[in-house]
């Protein structure tokens, strides 16, 4: 199964929600809005998610900012124990290597190679933020979850999951819980 997971604001912003520096382009000012939203039920959903997922699934700019972290996080962290150990795919036409542990990189026909990747996975193939490649992905049909958190912050400007022109598509929610601190967990499939 292909599983999105997005943090997103009230109006749909997804850009650059952990850190000031993260995602800067256009003059985006507002890094690292969700870290005031983070508590004990997001925790305890990431943990079983990490459980039920086999690979992860980045675009290049995500694929960066992660590599650059998640290796230098010691093992007694388990999401970098999970992270780091979990076979890992970059879709990018301009990275050529990849220095981070377990790491493909596909270059050539994205959404034929992550339906070759989504069959022969039994798990999870998990996709974690990562905009536009995301955007590709649900063009091409192959989105089969989406995990969203849309936390309680109007940000006003920024990139947004879903672009203008997306043909409609129905999904069903299948789970919706509360967080502590404002938020709401949605699983929606196709």
């Amino acid at each position: 199964m292909l599983r999105i997971v997005e943090f997103l604001s009230l109006d749909g912003v997804i850009q650059a929600p952990g850190a000031p520096e993260e995602d800067t382009e256009g003059g985006f000012r507002h890094g690292g809005w969700q870290r005031p939203y983070g508590d004990a039920a997001l925790a305890a959903a990431a943990g079983r998610a990490m459980a039920a997922t086999e690979s992860y699934l980045f675009g290049r700019k995500t694929y960066e900012a992660m590599a650059s972290y998640w290796p230098t996080v010691g093992d007694d962290d388990p999401y970098a124990r999970h992270l780091n150990a979990a076979p890992k795919y970059v879709a990018s036409r301009t990275l050529r290597g990849a220095d981070w542990a377990g790491t493909e990189v596909i270059d050539g026909d994205v959404p034929a190679a992550v339906a070759a990747l989504v069959e022969r996975t039994a798990g999870n193939v998990a996709v974690l933020g990562s905009g536009e490649l995301v955007r590709t992905l649900i063009a091409h049909d192959l989105v089969d979850e989406y995990f969203l958190v849309v936390f309680p912050i109007v940000i006003g400007s920024g990139k947004r999951l879903f672009g203008p022109g997306e043909q409609p598509r129905r999904v069903r929610l299948v789970a919706c819980k509360p967080t502590t601190t404002g938020g709401v967990m949605l699983t929606y499939r196709r």
